[in-house]
C-alpha cells in the first residue's frame, strides 16, 4: 500500500505524539529521525511516515530549510498529503517557527491555502473563538507564559500566527464546525476566495470536532496542527483501530527516567516519583556552570541503584531557576549544557544495561535520541494520551524508549510507565 500521509514534526516528542495517534487509529506508521532521502522513504512499507526534526526553537532559516527538505522527500516518495505537526500549545519563538514553516510548505506543496488545528482535547488543549485553552485556562494564564525557550503570552492563535506570516490568517469558528464537514470545507474556501486567507485557524473543542475536521480536510495537500487532527484524518480514510499494530518486542534491562523539561507537569511527575522513595538524582546546575564532570558524578551515585527498579535522573527545575541558570551562562549555552549532559548520561546508562528509558521534554528527547544514535522508532502501546512506548535500535541493541512532551502525562506517569511493557523478567 502506498504512503497516504507524510508528516513533519518540529520536535521528537511531538513526532511520537502524532505517530501514537496514527497507530492507535490503525495506520501502519514509521517515525524517522532527521530528514531521510526519498529512496529511504520509498523502501518503507507504511501508511504514514512521521519525520522528527528538532526545529521548534532552531533559527528560522534552519527550521524552514529542514522542513522543506523533509516535505520534498515525502512528496517524492509518494505521500498524498503533508502534515506539519507542532505542539498543541502552539509555542514558538516570537519570529516563528510555525508561521515561516507554514509559508515555506505552502510554496513547496503548491497549495493555495491550509488550516491550523492545534487542538488535542484528550489532553485538554482546545480552541474556541480562535483562543487556545489548556483545560479551563487560557494559554497565557498557564505555565506556558513563563516557558524558558518559547514563552506564550497570547492565547489568540489568529493574532499569534498573523505576526509570524505575511499571508492573511482567518478563523473558522465552532458554529461552522458544528454544521459538518462540508460546511467547514466550504468556509475555508470562502475565506480564501473572498478575503485572501491562506491559513485558517479552526475552532476545535471535542473529539467529535476532530473527526469532522478529518473529513473536511482529508484531501487538502497540506494540513497543520497538533496531533489530534491525525485521529480525524485516519478515520476519514477508513482506517480502524488495531491493538496488534501497537505490539512491541519484550522489554528487558534496567529502567531509567531522564527528565529535562521545566514544565509544571514534569515538575509534578518528578515530585511524585521522589515521594515514592525510589532512587533519584538531581543534576546540580551550579556544578554544570562551573564545568564539573557531572556525568561521572551521576554514574557513580547511581551505580548500585541501576537495575533495581525505576531510577530517575533530572535537571527539571522551576522556570525561575532555569532563567537564573540562563542568566549565568547564556540561554543557548544553558540548553547545550543540559541537553549534552542528559544525552551522555542516557548513553552511558544504555551501555551499562538500561533497556527502557522514559525521557521527559522535547529538547531533552532530541538530545537523548541523537546521543543514542537512534534513526527510527517503532510505535507501541500508549502510557498516557500522547505518550507511547517505542522500540528502537541503539548501536545495534534493542531498547524501549518513551519520549514525553514536558506538558503531557498524569502525575504518576514515571512510576506507572514501565508496567505498560511486557517484560522478559519483571523486577
Amino acid at each position: 500500500m502506498a504512503m497516504r500521509l507524510g508528516a513533519i514534526a518540529d520536535d521528537f516528542t511531538g513526532a511520537t505524539d502524532l505517530a501514537n495517534n496514527l497507530v492507535r487509529s490503525g495506520m501502519r506508521t514509521v517515525q524517522i529521525i532527521g530528514v531521510p532521502s526519498a529512496e529511504e522513504l520509498s523502501a518503507t512499507d507504511a501508511d504514514a511516515v512521521v519525520i522528527a526534526l528538532k526545529s521548534r526553537s532552531a533559527p528560522v532559516e534552519q527550521a524552514v530549510e529542514e522542513s522543506q527538505r523533509a516535505a520534498i522527500s515525502l512528496l517524492d516518495a509518494g505521500a498524498t498529503q503533508i502534515y506539519f505537526k507542532y505542539c498543541s500549545t502552539f509555542d514558538s519563538t516570537p519570529l516563528g517557527n510555525i508561521g515561516p514553516v507554514i509559508d515555506a510548505l505552502l510554496d513547496t506543496v503548491g497549495a493555495d491555502y491550509t488550516v491550523a488545528v492545534p487542538s488535542f482535547p484528550a489532553v485538554g488543549r482546545t480552541v474556541y473563538q480562535g483562543h487556545l485553552f489548556v483545560a479551563d485556562r487560557l494559554l497565557n494564564e498557564t505555565g506556558m507564559r513563563h516557558h524558558p525557550l518559547t514563552p506564550m503570552d497570547d492565547a489568540d492563535i489568529v493574532r499569534v500566527l498573523q505576526k509570524q506570516t505575511m499571508r492573511p490568517v482567518g478563523l473558522v469558528n465552532e458554529t461552522m464546525v458544528l454544521a459538518g464537514p462540508d460546511a467547514v470545507a466550504d468556509a475555508v474556501k470562502r475565506l480564501h476566495h473572498a478575503e485572501g486567507v491562506r491559513v485558517a485557524v479552526v475552532d476545535t473543542v471535542s473529539d467529535e470536532d476532530l473527526y469532522t475536521l478529518g473529513s473536511a480536510f482529508s484531501d487538502l495537500p497540506l494540513v497543520t496542527g497538533g496531533s489530534g487532527l491525525g485521529l480525524g484524518l485516519a478515520a476519514s480514510w477508513s482506517f480502524t483501530s488495531s491493538r496488534e499494530a501497537e505490539r512491541l518486542p519484550v522489554a528487558f534491562g534496567a529502567q531509567v527516567v531522564i527528565a529535562g523539561s521545566a514544565s509544571r507537569a514534569t515538575q509534578g511527575q518528578v515530585d511524585a516519583f521522589i515521594q515514592t522513595g525510589a532512587p533519584s538524582f538531581a543534576i546540580d546546575l551550579e556544578k554544570l556552570a562551573q564545568g564539573v564532570d557531572v556525568v561521572e558524578e551521576v554514574l557513580a551515585a547511581t551505580a548500585l541503584a541501576l537495575g533495581q527498579g525505576p531510577l530517575l535522573v533530572y535537571s527539571t527545575r522551576s522556570a525561575e531557576d532555569v532563567r537564573a541558570f540562563q542568566t549565568r551562562v547564556g540561554v543557548e549555552r544553558a540548553s547545550e549544557l543540559i541537553e549534552s549532559t542528559l544525552g551522555q548520561i542516557a548513553s552511558a546508562f544504555v551501555e551499562r544495561g538500561a533497556g527502557a528509558l522514559l525521557v521527559a521534554g522535547g529538547e531533552t528527547s532530541g538530545a537523548v535520541v541523537n546521543a543514542l544514535g537512534i534513526s527510527s522508532l517503532q510505535i507501541g502501546p500508549q502510557i498516557d494520551p500522547g505518550v507511547p512506548w517505542c522500540a528502537a535500535k541503539s548501536n545495534g541493541r534493542l531498547i524501549h524508549i518513551a519520549l514525553k512532551s514536558g506538558n503531557f502525562g498524569q502525575p504518576d506517569l514515571f512510576t506507572r510507565a514501565f508496567q505498560t511493557l511486557d517484560w522478559e523478567d519483571w523486577p
